[in-house]
């Protein structure tokens, strides 16, 4: 039985990971890169939620542009990695998690106070705060992060950098499942709880609206649940067995190899579908702003025309 623990998880990361990376850069990336251009060349004046939503698609792009080497990594068994590029890619990828729920949060806090101030006249929704906004929040992420570089590093210098490993596997598991659990709070736990006191806030809001004026304002609490709910059901997952497989591999609880190898297999199972939000993200960017959708329609009829006469 004790021969599992070698065969379980290099299958998983060699026929599950590598695809769905693949897969994921495939699909994702054209998407992001879509709505990046998109916001640079085609949308003339921006407001405070488009700061969220570009700030959230680059970074869900330079994301998206590691999975490949991940992806061929997996596919061959190649565990050296370069020591810059895997805490480069370590960095990034921790980094697009957090920063993600965090922008998505403070998008859903935009639309909040847009419906309650119409006429933008509340400071959070001027161009300006958001651009505060926005560097705050890259700055909180890196300060909640910048202890993970330290344990990756650290982890390098004891295998004489020549392994690469995942958050769950770094040795010391007891400081870093701590730190995990910290992070796990802070990084995912509140922004969630964030969008979710957001769109129950608008709840009550427009119902109030709805009796006075009679008419529906659904669309964008049905938007800001929905995307509360992807997090909720994509990251969940991710965080309860990254926790779980850093406890397992407590000195203390002395379990048998297979039962270490099916917890690292769960948690294998969990990383694809919570990167999946840098793939499903785009759907959002259309949905929460008309400018946006209206400007690319607007550019592409213009490319159409240009093709038609030179045609």
């Amino acid at each position: 039985m004790e021969n599992c623990s070698s065969v379980l998880s290099p299958l998983l990361e060699k026929y599950y990971l590598s695809p769905m990376y693949g897969l994921e850069f495939t699909i994702g990336f054209i998407g992001n890169l879509v709505v990046v251009l998109g916001y640079i060349f085609c949308l003339p004046a921006w407001k405070s939620t488009n700061v969220y939503l570009f700030n959230l698609s680059v970074s869900d792009l330079v994301f998206l542009c590691t999975l490949p080497e991940l992806s061929y990594n997996y596919a061959y068994n190649q565990k050296k990695f370069n020591s810059s590029l895997c805490v480069g890619n370590r960095y990034i990828l921790n980094v697009n998690l957090y920063s993600s729920i965090l922008f998505m949060m403070w998008v859903s806090v935009d639309r909040f106070l847009l419906i309650c101030h119409p006429q933008r006249e509340h400071i959070l929704l001027t161009l300006k705060a958001a651009i505060i906004i926005t560097i705050l929040n890259w700055i909180w992420v890196t300060v909640q992060i910048a202890p993970l570089i330290v344990f990756i590093i650290q982890d390098l210098e004891q295998n004489n950098w020549t392994a690469c490993r995942d958050f769950a596997s770094l040795r010391n598991p007891h400081v870093t499942l701590i730190y995990s659990i910290i992070l796990t709070i802070t990084g995912y736990v509140i922004p969630l709880i964030g969008l979710f006191l957001a769109s129950q806030k608008m709840v009550s809001f427009l119902i109030k609206r709805q009796e006075v004026l009679g008419t529906s304002f659904q669309r964008p609490v049905r938007i800001v649940r929905s995307a509360a709910i992807m997090f909720l059901l994509l990251y969940t997952p991710f965080h309860v067995m990254r926790n779980v497989r850093l406890a397992s591999r407590l000195p203390e609880l002395n379990l048998s190899g297979c039962v270490l190898d099916y917890i690292n297999g769960a948690f294998i199972v969990t990383r694809p579908i919570a990167f999946a939000q840098s793939v499903i993200n785009p759907v959002f960017y259309f949905l929460m702003t008309d400018s946006f959708k209206e400007a690319l329609q607007d550019k592409w009829r213009q490319i159409k025309r240009m093709i038609m006469r030179s045609s």
